[in-house]
Protein backbone atom coordinates (compact mmCIF):
# COMPACT_ATOMS: atom_id res chain seq x y z
CA UNK A 1 0.00 0.00 0.00
CA UNK A 2 1.43 3.40 -0.88
CA UNK A 3 2.02 6.18 1.60
CA UNK A 4 -0.22 9.58 1.28
CA UNK A 5 0.05 12.27 3.76
CA UNK A 6 -2.40 14.39 4.79
CA UNK A 7 -2.71 18.50 5.57
CA UNK A 8 -3.13 18.89 9.47
CA UNK A 9 -6.36 18.47 10.81
CA UNK A 10 -8.37 19.52 13.18
CA UNK A 11 -11.28 18.28 15.27
CA UNK A 12 -13.50 18.98 17.97
CA UNK A 13 -15.10 16.74 21.42
CA UNK A 14 -14.61 12.01 25.48
CA UNK A 15 -13.69 8.06 28.87
CA UNK A 16 -12.76 0.83 32.30
CA UNK A 17 -9.59 -3.48 33.64
CA UNK A 18 -12.41 -5.94 34.34
CA UNK A 19 -11.82 -9.69 33.45
CA UNK A 20 -14.79 -10.03 31.20
CA UNK A 21 -15.90 -7.76 28.22
CA UNK A 22 -18.71 -7.83 26.92
CA UNK A 23 -19.47 -6.58 23.31
CA UNK A 24 -22.90 -5.62 21.44
CA UNK A 25 -24.02 -3.79 18.58
CA UNK A 26 -27.38 -2.35 17.89
CA UNK A 27 -28.07 -0.45 14.56
CA UNK A 28 -30.55 2.09 14.65
CA UNK A 29 -32.93 3.41 11.29
CA UNK A 30 -34.70 1.41 9.33
CA UNK A 31 -31.72 1.06 6.37
CA UNK A 32 -29.27 -0.56 9.28
CA UNK A 33 -26.75 0.50 7.22
CA UNK A 34 -24.63 1.70 10.34
CA UNK A 35 -23.27 -0.53 12.93
CA UNK A 36 -21.54 -0.10 16.05
CA UNK A 37 -19.84 -1.89 18.27
CA UNK A 38 -18.42 -0.73 21.97
CA UNK A 39 -16.50 -2.15 25.23
CA UNK A 40 -16.34 -1.24 28.25
CA UNK A 41 -13.77 -2.05 31.49
CA UNK A 42 -13.58 -1.18 34.95
CA UNK A 43 -10.15 -1.84 36.61
CA UNK A 44 -9.54 -2.90 39.12
CA UNK A 45 -13.66 -3.49 39.87
CA UNK A 46 -13.30 -3.43 43.49
CA UNK A 47 -16.70 -1.58 45.23
CA UNK A 48 -16.07 1.51 47.11
CA UNK A 49 -12.60 2.11 45.38
CA UNK A 50 -11.14 4.11 42.81
CA UNK A 51 -10.78 2.24 39.26
CA UNK A 52 -9.54 3.16 36.21
CA UNK A 53 -12.26 3.36 33.66
CA UNK A 54 -12.29 2.37 29.90
CA UNK A 55 -14.55 2.76 26.79
CA UNK A 56 -14.05 2.25 23.30
CA UNK A 57 -16.04 2.10 20.52
CA UNK A 58 -15.80 0.57 16.53
CA UNK A 59 -17.49 1.28 13.88
CA UNK A 60 -17.04 -1.53 11.49
CA UNK A 61 -17.73 -1.71 7.73
CA UNK A 62 -21.43 -3.23 6.62
CA UNK A 63 -21.06 -4.85 3.11
CA UNK A 64 -17.50 -4.07 2.53
CA UNK A 65 -18.40 -0.56 2.90
CA UNK A 66 -16.92 1.76 5.62
CA UNK A 67 -18.99 4.19 7.55
CA UNK A 68 -19.48 7.15 6.92
CA UNK A 69 -18.22 10.27 8.69
CA UNK A 70 -19.07 10.95 12.48
CA UNK A 71 -21.33 14.01 13.15
CA UNK A 72 -21.72 13.09 16.64
CA UNK A 73 -22.11 10.85 19.19
CA UNK A 74 -23.34 10.69 22.94
CA UNK A 75 -21.20 8.35 25.70
CA UNK A 76 -23.66 7.29 28.35
CA UNK A 77 -22.15 5.53 31.62
CA UNK A 78 -23.82 4.60 34.99
CA UNK A 79 -24.50 8.04 36.58
CA UNK A 80 -23.16 6.46 40.24
CA UNK A 81 -19.33 6.67 38.80
CA UNK A 82 -17.55 8.91 40.85
CA UNK A 83 -15.95 10.75 38.18
CA UNK A 84 -17.07 14.05 39.83
CA UNK A 85 -14.99 13.46 42.87
CA UNK A 86 -12.24 11.49 41.60
CA UNK A 87 -9.71 14.02 41.73
CA UNK A 88 -8.70 14.36 38.09
CA UNK A 89 -8.71 17.44 36.02
CA UNK A 90 -7.68 19.84 39.19
CA UNK A 91 -6.03 22.26 36.09
CA UNK A 92 -7.66 22.80 32.88
CA UNK A 93 -6.00 23.10 29.53
CA UNK A 94 -6.02 25.92 26.91
CA UNK A 95 -7.48 24.48 23.77
CA UNK A 96 -4.95 27.11 21.78
CA UNK A 97 -1.71 25.67 23.92
CA UNK A 98 -2.79 22.62 22.95
CA UNK A 99 -3.15 22.97 19.25
CA UNK A 100 0.15 24.76 19.59
CA UNK A 101 2.62 22.97 22.06
CA UNK A 102 1.00 19.17 21.86
CA UNK A 103 0.62 17.93 24.97
CA UNK A 104 3.45 20.01 26.59
CA UNK A 105 1.65 22.36 26.37
CA UNK A 106 -0.96 21.26 29.19
CA UNK A 107 -0.20 21.29 32.93
CA UNK A 108 0.55 18.39 34.04
CA UNK A 109 -2.65 18.42 36.62
CA UNK A 110 -4.74 18.78 33.89
CA UNK A 111 -3.85 15.28 32.00
CA UNK A 112 -6.97 12.79 32.48
CA UNK A 113 -5.94 10.04 30.72
CA UNK A 114 -5.38 8.46 26.92
CA UNK A 115 -6.49 6.24 24.67
CA UNK A 116 -5.87 5.36 20.99
CA UNK A 117 -7.54 5.62 17.74
CA UNK A 118 -8.14 4.75 14.35
CA UNK A 119 -9.04 6.86 11.45
CA UNK A 120 -9.20 6.06 7.47
CA UNK A 121 -9.24 7.66 4.12
CA UNK A 122 -10.39 5.70 1.25
CA UNK A 123 -9.52 6.46 -1.68
CA UNK A 124 -10.60 4.69 -5.49
CA UNK A 125 -7.06 2.83 -5.25
CA UNK A 126 -6.30 2.10 -1.12
CA UNK A 127 -7.92 2.69 2.23
CA UNK A 128 -5.33 4.76 3.79
CA UNK A 129 -5.34 3.87 7.68
CA UNK A 130 -3.79 5.30 10.42
CA UNK A 131 -3.50 4.18 14.33
CA UNK A 132 -3.50 7.54 16.51
CA UNK A 133 -2.43 8.32 20.11
CA UNK A 134 -4.83 10.45 22.74
CA UNK A 135 -4.30 11.73 25.46
CA UNK A 136 -6.98 13.32 27.30
CA UNK A 137 -7.68 16.84 29.46
CA UNK A 138 -9.49 18.55 31.44
CA UNK A 139 -10.70 21.97 29.50
CA UNK A 140 -11.93 25.82 30.82
CA UNK A 141 -15.22 25.59 32.22
CA UNK A 142 -17.55 28.37 32.43
CA UNK A 143 -21.05 26.64 33.06
CA UNK A 144 -20.16 24.35 36.03
CA UNK A 145 -20.10 21.38 33.90
CA UNK A 146 -16.35 19.22 33.28
CA UNK A 147 -15.10 19.98 29.93
CA UNK A 148 -12.82 17.72 28.13
CA UNK A 149 -10.09 18.01 25.34
CA UNK A 150 -8.84 14.57 23.59
CA UNK A 151 -5.59 15.91 21.98
CA UNK A 152 -5.16 12.83 18.92
CA UNK A 153 -1.78 12.69 16.94
CA UNK A 154 -0.18 11.03 14.67
CA UNK A 155 3.06 10.68 11.80
CA UNK A 156 2.72 7.75 9.53
CA UNK A 157 0.86 7.60 7.06
CA UNK A 158 -1.53 10.26 7.74
CA UNK A 159 -0.37 13.38 9.21
CA UNK A 160 -2.99 14.31 11.94
CA UNK A 161 -3.83 16.53 14.87
CA UNK A 162 -6.70 16.31 15.96
CA UNK A 163 -9.01 17.90 18.90
CA UNK A 164 -11.85 16.75 20.04
CA UNK A 165 -13.86 18.92 22.70
CA UNK A 166 -17.09 17.49 24.69
CA UNK A 167 -18.51 17.56 28.30
CA UNK A 168 -18.85 15.71 30.81
CA UNK A 169 -22.53 15.73 32.26
CA UNK A 170 -24.72 13.32 35.09
CA UNK A 171 -24.44 10.15 33.23
CA UNK A 172 -23.48 11.34 29.81
CA UNK A 173 -21.02 12.89 27.60
CA UNK A 174 -22.02 14.76 24.37
CA UNK A 175 -19.46 14.93 21.61
CA UNK A 176 -19.84 17.17 18.25
CA UNK A 177 -17.35 16.05 15.56
CA UNK A 178 -17.19 18.19 12.54
CA UNK A 179 -15.85 17.03 9.09
CA UNK A 180 -12.29 15.96 9.11
CA UNK A 181 -11.03 16.79 5.71
CA UNK A 182 -8.38 15.77 3.66
CA UNK A 183 -7.08 16.73 0.26
CA UNK A 184 -9.09 18.69 -2.55
CA UNK A 185 -11.26 16.05 -4.56
CA UNK A 186 -10.93 13.45 -1.73
CA UNK A 187 -13.42 12.04 0.44
CA UNK A 188 -13.11 13.58 4.23
CA UNK A 189 -11.19 11.08 6.99
CA UNK A 190 -13.40 8.61 8.64
CA UNK A 191 -13.43 7.44 12.24
CA UNK A 192 -13.61 3.58 12.63
CA UNK A 193 -12.37 3.15 16.42
CA UNK A 194 -11.11 4.98 19.14
CA UNK A 195 -10.56 3.97 23.21
CA UNK A 196 -10.60 6.24 26.24
CA UNK A 197 -9.01 5.51 29.56
CA UNK A 198 -10.03 7.75 32.48
CA UNK A 199 -7.42 7.45 35.26
CA UNK A 200 -4.37 4.99 34.82
CA UNK A 201 -0.66 6.12 35.48
CA UNK A 202 -0.68 9.71 36.21
CA UNK A 203 1.35 12.03 37.83
CA UNK A 204 -0.11 15.21 39.75
CA UNK A 205 1.88 17.39 42.15
CA UNK A 206 0.80 19.44 45.18
CA UNK A 207 2.66 22.32 46.99
CA UNK A 208 3.56 21.43 50.65
CA UNK A 209 5.47 23.62 52.34
CA UNK A 210 6.42 25.60 49.87
CA UNK A 211 7.93 22.43 47.84
CA UNK A 212 5.80 20.47 44.72
CA UNK A 213 4.96 16.94 45.75
CA UNK A 214 4.33 14.71 43.28
CA UNK A 215 1.37 12.43 43.90
CA UNK A 216 -0.82 9.68 41.89
CA UNK A 217 -4.85 10.89 41.51
CA UNK A 218 -7.15 8.57 43.12
CA UNK A 219 -9.04 7.80 39.74
CA UNK A 220 -12.89 7.24 39.28
CA UNK A 221 -14.56 6.23 42.09
CA UNK A 222 -17.05 2.66 41.91
CA UNK A 223 -20.13 2.76 43.72
CA UNK A 224 -20.64 0.23 46.88
CA UNK A 225 -23.01 -1.26 45.79
CA UNK A 226 -23.21 -3.00 41.88
CA UNK A 227 -26.83 -2.15 39.80
CA UNK A 228 -28.53 -5.40 39.07
CA UNK A 229 -26.85 -6.64 35.53
CA UNK A 230 -24.12 -4.66 36.16
CA UNK A 231 -22.67 -1.48 35.14
CA UNK A 232 -24.34 -0.10 31.93
CA UNK A 233 -22.71 1.54 29.19
CA UNK A 234 -24.52 2.85 25.72
CA UNK A 235 -23.34 4.70 22.80
CA UNK A 236 -25.67 6.35 19.80
CA UNK A 237 -23.72 7.57 16.60
CA UNK A 238 -24.92 10.26 14.43
CA UNK A 239 -23.35 10.74 10.89
CA UNK A 240 -22.81 12.98 8.13
CA UNK A 241 -25.22 10.87 6.03
CA UNK A 242 -28.08 11.36 7.77
CA UNK A 243 -27.26 7.68 9.27
CA UNK A 244 -27.71 6.57 12.99
CA UNK A 245 -26.45 3.87 15.24
CA UNK A 246 -26.28 2.78 18.75
CA UNK A 247 -24.59 0.49 20.98
CA UNK A 248 -24.40 -1.05 24.54
CA UNK A 249 -22.56 -2.89 27.29
CA UNK A 250 -22.46 -3.60 30.65
CA UNK A 251 -19.40 -4.56 32.84
CA UNK A 252 -20.47 -7.82 35.26
CA UNK A 253 -20.79 -7.05 38.74
CA UNK A 254 -17.60 -8.53 40.74
CA UNK A 255 -17.75 -11.82 42.15
CA UNK A 256 -19.65 -11.86 45.67
CA UNK A 257 -21.09 -8.15 45.27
Amino acid sequence: MGTTRLPRLFLLSCAVAFLVTLTASLPVGADARQVAKIKARLTPEHLGAATTVSLGFQLPPRDGVSPAALRSMKLAYPPNLGLATSGLGLASCSPGELEALGVEGCPANSRMGSGSATVELVLKVETVTEHISLALFAAPSSDGYLHVLVYAYGVFPVYAQLLLSGVLMHGQMGITVPPIPSFPEAPDVVMTQMQLTLGGPLTYYARSAGKLVAYHPPGVGLPRRCPTGGFPFRATFVFLDGGHASARTAVPCPGGA
